[in-house]
């Protein structure tokens, strides 16, 4: 007993030496340390997402080699059915057993879903690689990168514009409340919101198919280095209607959040308060209730951009748009494990990401919030 007594106590003391630095550091600079914090608490789920990930992966039927195999014999099925029909000689490919496992072993799938994944770790923190696509052979970086800038571009572009008019016709129908244009504008705003996403992309798409006032994909047909000017425009031209379609789909729910927002904090008594001292109605919003609302926002918006990029999926598969999405969906069902593990990655990340800045952007616009304090 005595032995065990001695080496908790010399536990203890090793506990409070690593804990000492950390409790003076957060004392001195809290906000940093809340930043550090979160950056450690990130790395730790991201790495347990991709062990999760993998582990998911290796319990789907089949494999990436099955299907490589499939789609030859459909295609050697086809030739064949041709020479028949032509006249010419049948030929046959068998692939046995011991050419599969070979096969397996040059992409490294004879190994445990493990061993595979900390192999993949390993290249990435040693070579800065997330690897090779198992299927077109293409580095994994190049693939994202053509397709992230694409998503990103049309995103940000959903994002800045739901939450600008949100704010603006949020906090102007909450000055309106009970008029017939509230009433009114909360109904469209609730029959937005509930409107299914894919059937709005649907009819978006048939209106353009039948009055040809804007093309059917939401791409050129052109690359930016022949006429940068030009495809400025012409990519406008084109993702109208997905843009369209994205504002919305969100406009309805972000405005009723704004508006029942910025109802609650003009019935609080501080604004009671202000308007028997004679402030403006001017001021009384803009300057005491907008700046309240903005906490809740700024807490629920943490996941808006993730949200985005992940339901900018069938978007992207409707109108033809070239955006990680689209790569997304293709890489899960041809189980491209490399690639569906970098894109996962990528908004398991935005989620985490947005979740921290959220948390920073409450400190800086709320002075009540602050963190590291003991």
């Amino acid at each position: 007993m005595k032995v065990i007594r001695n080496i908790g106590t010399q536990l203890t003391r090793v506990w409070y030496t690593i804990r000492l630095p950390w409790t003076l550091f957060r004392k001195r600079m809290p906000l940093f340390s809340f930043i550090v914090g979160r950056l450690c608490t990130m790395f730790i789920m991201l790495f347990l997402f991709g062990f999760a990930l993998f582990g998911l992966m290796e319990l789907a039927p089949g494999d990436i080699i099955d299907q490589m195999v499939q789609q030859q014999f459909m295609s050697q099925s086809a030739s064949t059915g041709a020479q028949h029909s032509g006249g010419g000689e049948q030929s046959s490919k068998v692939f046995t057993d011991e050419q599969l496992l070979v096969v397996r072993a040059e992409y490294g799938l004879d190994k445990p879903f493990y061993t595979q994944y900390f192999l993949w770790l390993k290249r990435i923190i040693r070579y800065h690689d997330l690897g090779t696509s198992l299927l077109s052979r293409a580095p994994v970086t190049f693939l994202i990168r053509t397709r992230l800038i694409n998503s990103i571009i049309l995103n940000l572009i959903s994002l800045v514009t739901i939450t600008v008019v949100s704010f603006i016709l949020g906090v102007y129908f909450s000055s309106k409340a009970g008029t017939r244009i509230d009433v009114a504008t909360t109904f469209f705003a609730l029959f937005l919101h509930a409107f299914p996403g894919i059937l709005l992309l649907i009819l978006l798409q048939l209106m353009a198919s039948i009055t040809g006032l804007f093309p059917v994909t939401a791409y050129p047909d052109f690359v930016y280095k022949d006429n940068p000017p030009k495809f400025v425009f012409s990519y406008l031209y084109h993702v109208f209607l997905p843009l369209l379609a994205s504002f919305l789909g969100g406009i309805g729910g972000t405005m009723r959040q704004i508006r029942a927002t910025m109802l609650d904090q003009l019935g609080m008594p501080y604004i009671m308060a202000l308007r028997a001292r004679g402030i403006s109605e001017r001021r009384v919003y803009l300057n005491h209730a907008f700046r309240n609302t903005l906490n809740p926002y700024i807490t629920g918006s943490a996941n808006l951009l993730a949200s985005l990029f992940g339901g900018s999926l069938i978007l992207e598969i409707v109108f033809a748009y070239p955006g990680i999405g689209r790569l997304m969906y293709d890489a899960v069902l041809q189980q491209d494990i490399n690639l569906v593990l970098a894109n996962n990655m990528f908004l398991s990340f935005l989620v985490l990401a947005g979740m921290m800045i959220s948390d920073i952007l409450l400190a800086f616009v709320d002075p009540r919030i602050r963190y590291g304090k003991v």
